[in-house]
């Protein structure tokens, strides 16, 4: 197996933050990219405030226990910056209207990074991942909720609304008449990317076809002991991620999609997917093979984390940045 590529080395130590919604993760890594310290703690939910101080805590914990100087941080977030740095469109609701790189760079009497946590995701994969050295990565995590990076050469791209890779909501492409009119999204529409490809989308879906109340990890580890029932869950899971990877190929065209989250867990979604999503890929009648990657992120649980913290090697990177006061 070909390792990739080392990472340009960062000046001094630098911490990175994946606020999610269930828990809050922080990792120092040293100049050359190595792990030298992590902790997580649940997410105070639905707590804006205690959310804030949680972030900050674990922060200075980690510079106090390893005897570091103020150190680099980025925050890898739900929902995306606007220019005026106020987080929008987070499932995380709390967050949403609020100024968290702000809030956080005057907790912690810095400035502070923050992305959005798919962003974070295709940085960390492009830089010494599962992209690494690929022109154009696409990331996507499919998780509690669904959402999607894109690095170009290595470096994020945004875009003027701060939008690029909001592919969870989109509508599921070549939607099937059982599909119409979809599951309803938190935000306010219906029949979204997330809400089938979201780890709670899997098993309502299986629900809804079987009355079984099941998670996605309990449906995956029945169809491997034989349930046909679940087996059919899966395949349906499966049709529905090629179609909707289909449409982003025909859309950028990426080397490499990264798949993160829990759900990418799902062994057969490398396998399959790309054995299902030729049909939809517009080769105008061509037999050629698609020739994007279909890849499981390398860092799994870590990439978002790790992201996090190279967004301040990142010069180019569009986030949202606050200083905080001295």
């Amino acid at each position: 197996m070909t390792m990739p590529p080392r990472p340009p080395p960062i000046a001094s130590h630098a911490i990175g933050v994946d606020l999610g919604g269930t828990k809050i993760e922080a990792i120092v890594l040293a100049p050359d990219g190595n792990t030298r310290w992590r902790h997580r703690v649940a997410t105070p939910a639905g707590d804006y405030a205690a959310t804030v101080a949680a972030v900050a805590a674990l922060v200075r914990r980690a510079e106090s226990e390893l005897g570091l100087a103020p150190c680099t941080v980025g925050v890898g977030a739900p929902g995306t910056p606007t220019t005026e740095g106020l987080i929008k469109n987070a499932n995380s609701t709390c967050l949403n209207g609020q100024p968290l790189a702000a809030d956080l760079g005057l907790a912690l009497r810095r400035p502070v990074r923050v992305a959005n946590d798919a962003n974070c995701l295709a940085l960390s994969e492009a830089t010494d991942g599962a992209a690494a050295g690929a022109p154009v990565t696409f990331a996507a995590i499919l998780g509690t909720g669904v959402g999607a990076g894109i690095t170009v050469h290595g470096r994020l791209l945004t875009g003027p609304n701060g939008l690029a890779g909001e592919w969870g909501h989109n509508p599921l492409p070549w939607a099937r008449l059982d599909e119409h009119p979809g599951p309803p999204c938190f935000c306010g529409k219906r029949g979204c990317i997330e809400t089938w490809l979201s780890g709670p989308g899997l098993a309502r879906d299986h629900l809804a076809h079987t009355a079984q109340s099941w998670t996605a990890e309990q449906i995956a580890e029945r169809a491997s002991l034989g349930d046909d029932a679940c087996e059919a869950t899966l395949q349906r899971y499966v049709g529905r991620l090629a179609r909707a990877l289909a449409h982003v190929i025909n859309l950028l065209d990426p080397d490499v999609i990264v798949l993160g989250g829990g759900v990418s867990r799902l062994d057969r979604l490398v396998r399959e997917v790309p054995g299902r999503w030729g049909e939809h890929v517009f080769c105008g009648g061509s037999t050629e093979t698609v020739r994007t990657r279909l890849v499981r992120s390398l860092h799994s649980d870590s990439s978002g984390v790790r992201g996090a913290a190279w967004l301040w090697r990142d010069a180019a990177t569009p986030s949202s940045v606050a200083s905080g006061r001295t």
